[in-house]
C-alpha cells in the first residue's frame, strides 16, 4: 500500500483528476452503484446583482468582511463576465452551461426544455453521479423560466427551499420616511425585523434552511450539492437598518463624475432604469424620461442602500462559512450580473456595459490550500462554472458543444473549464467574454419596456465581446421568429479601450484612428457568435 501511496503521489493534479474518475466509473461498474465516498461536498453561493462591491476586488467602501475573509483562502477570477444582464437569462445560462442564443432565452417567458431541448444543468450533472442535490432561496429564476418549479426533480433531489417571505419581497411593507405604517413599495427600504411578514426576511430563512441541511447531511457518507441563492443586493433595497449605519451618505456623492448620458453611446445602448423609476419613492420625482437625470442626492441615497444591501448578506455569508467544513468542500462564489450606480447616468442592470457584466467569481478547493487569495487576471465566463465544478469534484469531465454537429447534444457545455488555470496551467492564454442583450428597438421605451423586452417584441440583438484590451459591441437587427440576426442592419457600434478608458465612457468606434482594430474585431464577435 506504501509503494501505490508514492506511485500516486507523483502523478500530476491533471493526471489524478482522470485516474480518480477512471477509478470510480470501474468501481461502480462492479457494483451497479455510483460510488460516493472520498468526494467533496460542492456549495454554490449566487448573489442576485451583485458587482464586484467587495474589499478583496479593491473596493474602499464595501464592507464585507467574511467575503474578504473568504477569498483569503480562495482563487479569485478578476475579470469575470454574465452572458446577459438580466437575471432569468444569466441563470440558466450559468446552470445549463449554453448561451441565451442556444437556450433562446432573452427574458422570463420560456423554459428551455420544451421550448429548445431538454439539457442537462450543473445540478442535474452531479445527481446524476450520485450527489444529493438541494437547493435554498432563488437559484433559478422562479416562474416559466424553470417551469414555475425551479426544475425540480430534475436538477435536484427534493423540492427546493422557497423563503415564506419571499412572497412579500414586491409588496408594500416598507415603513413611510417617518418609520411608520408599513404601506410603500420604496425602493429604500430598511427595516426593522419584527415589523415585517412573519418577522423576518427571505435571505435570513434561507441561510437558516441551508445550515439546517448541512448539518442534517452531516453523518451521510452521500456528498452533496448545495445552491444557495440570496436576493440581495436585487431591489428593492429591503435590509435590517443597522447595516444603513455603517455608511455615511456623504461617501457617495462623489462616486461617478458622470451626471448626463454620454454624447456618442447609442441610443439603443441606454436603459431608462424602468424598475427604479417605479418604486413609490422615485416615481414622483419627476426623474424626465428616458435620460433622467437622478438628483445628487437620490444617487447618493441608491448607493448607499446599495452597499448597505451587500454588507447585509456578507454578514449571512459568514453564518453560513461558520457551518461549513472547507477541508472536504468545494465553494464557488457568484453574482449573477452586475448593476450600474451611476456609472454613464445609467442605473440597475439592462445593458452591455462592463458595469452591467462583470461580476464576483471566487473559488476554494481543499485540492488547492492557499494562504492568501490568489488572482487570476484572465477573463472568464459564468458558463464556466459548470465544467470547472465537474472537474473540482473529479467528475467525468462535461464534454464541449461540438457547434458544428447535426445531432443534439444534451449534455455538454459551451464554456472552458477553469480547472487547468486553478493548477497554474495556461494562464498566459487569451480568452474572451461573449454577452448579449436585446432591445424592442432603436430608442428607449416605456411600452415596450427596453429594458425587460419579451421575445415577441425584440427587434435589436446588441452583442458585445470583452477581450484582453477592449470592449467591442454591435447592435444589429434581430429576427425573434427564427432566432437570426443580420449583421449588416446596424443600429449601433461601440468601442471602449480598457487601458486608458477602464469606465468606458469614450466611444472610438467613430474614429478613423481605430477602423483597423473596429473591423478586426467585429470580424472577431461575428465567429464568435456564428
Amino acid at each position: 500500500m506504501g509503494d501505490f501511496q508514492t506511485a500516486v503521489a507523483k502523478v500530476s493534479r491533471l493526471d489524478m483528476s482522470k485516474l480518480s474518475a477512471l477509478l470510480l466509473f470501474l468501481i461502480s461498474l462492479g457494483s451497479g452503484t455510483v460510488p460516493t465516498f472520498a468526494r467533496y461536498n460542492v456549495v454554490m453561493v449566487i448573489f442576485d446583482d451583485l458587482r464586484p462591491a467587495l474589499g478583496v476586488y479593491g473596493d474602499t467602501l464595501a464592507q464585507t468582511p467574511h467575503l474578504d475573509a473568504f477569498a483569503q483562502g480562495s482563487t479569485i477570477f478578476t475579470r469575470a463576465y454574465s452572458q446577459q444582464a438580466l437575471c432569468a437569462p444569466s441563470r440558466n445560462s450559468l446552470l445549463t452551461g449554453r448561451r441565451p442564443d442556444t437556450l433562446h432565452l432573452y427574458d422570463f417567458y420560456s423554459y428551455w426544455r420544451s421550448f429548445v431541448g431538454n439539457f442537462t444543468t450543473l445540478p442535474q450533472y452531479f445527481q446524476e453521479h450520485g450527489y444529493y442535490t438541494y437547493a435554498c432561496g432563488k437559484v433559478f429564476h422562479p416562474g416559466l423560466s424553470s417551469n414555475n418549479s425551479d426544475d425540480y426533480p430534475l436538477s435536484w433531489s427534493a423540492p427546493v427551499f422557497r423563503p415564506r417571505t419571499e412572497q412579500f419581497m414586491n409588496s408594500p411593507v416598507c415603513p413611510d420616511h417617518g418609520g411608520g405604517v408599513l404601506r410603500k413599495n420604496y425602493l429604500i427600504c430598511p427595516v426593522k425585523l419584527q415589523t415585517q411578514p412573519y418577522k423576518t426576511l427571505p435571505d435570513i430563512e434561507s441561510v437558516t434552511e441551508a445550515l439546517r441541511f448541512i448539518d442534517s447531511r452531516k453523518r451521510s457518507r452521500q456528498p452533496y450539492f448545495l445552491a444557495l441563492g440570496f436576493h440581495k443586493p436585487h431591489i428593492n433595497f429591503r435590509f435590517p437598518r443597522q447595516f444603513l449605519e455603517h455608511f455615511p451618505l456623504g461617501q457617495f456623492y462623489n462616486y461617478t463624475k458622470d451626471a448626463v448620458k454620454p454624447p456618442d453611446m447609442p441610443d439603443v445602448a441606454w436603459n431608462p432604469y424602468t424598475d427604479v423609476r417605479s418604486r413609490d419613492d422615485f416615481k414622483n420625482r419627476n426623474i424626465s424620461f428616458p435620460y433622467g437625470p437622478i438628483s445628487e442626492l437620490q444617487a447618493a441615497q441608491i448607493r448607499q442602500a446599495y452597499y448597505a444591501s451587500v454588507a447585509y448578506v456578507d454578514d449571512l455569508f459568514g453564518k453560513l462559512m461558520s457551518r461549513l467544513d472547507l477541508d472536504h468542500t468545494v465553494v464557488v462564489v457568484l453574482g449573477d450580473h452586475g448593476w450600474s450606480l451611476g456609472e454613464h447616468a445609467e442605473w440597475a442592470k439592462y445593458s452591455n456595459f462592463e458595469v452591467a457584466l462583470r461580476v464576483p467569481l471566487i473559488i476554494r478547493s481543499p485540492e488547492f490550500p492557499l494562504m492568501q487569495p490568489h488572482r487570476l487576471h484572465s477573463i472568464t465566463e459564468l458558463l464556466d462554472v459548470f465544467p470547472t465544478l465537474v472537474d473540482l469534484a473529479h467528475l467525468p469531465p462535461l464534454p464541449v458543444c461540438n457547434r458544428s454537429s447535426s445531432e443534439e447534444q444534451l449534455t455538454c457545455g459551451e464554456g472552458k473549464s477553469l480547472y487547468p488555470q486553478l493548477q497554474g496551467v495556461g494562464l498566459a492564454e487569451d480568452y474572451v467574454a461573449l454577452s448579449q442583450y436585446p432591445r424592442p428597438g432603436m430608442l428607449p421605451t416605456k411600452h415596450p419596456n427596453s429594458d425587460k423586452p419579451k421575445l415577441r417584441n425584440i427587434k435589436i440583438m446588441g452583442y458585445s465581446l470583452r477581450t484582453d484590451f477592449y470592449r467591442y459591441t454591435l447592435w444589429v437587427r434581430f429576427h425573434a421568429h427564427n432566432f437570426s440576426r443580420d449583421w449588416h442592419n446596424i443600429y449601433g457600434e461601440e468601442l471602449y479601450d480598457h487601458r486608458m478608458d477602464s469606465g468606458e465612457e469614450f466611444n472610438l468606434a467613430s474614429l478613423p484612428e481605430f477602423n483597423a482594430i473596429r473591423l478586426h474585431l467585429r470580424q472577431q464577435l461575428i465567429k464568435a457568435v456564428g
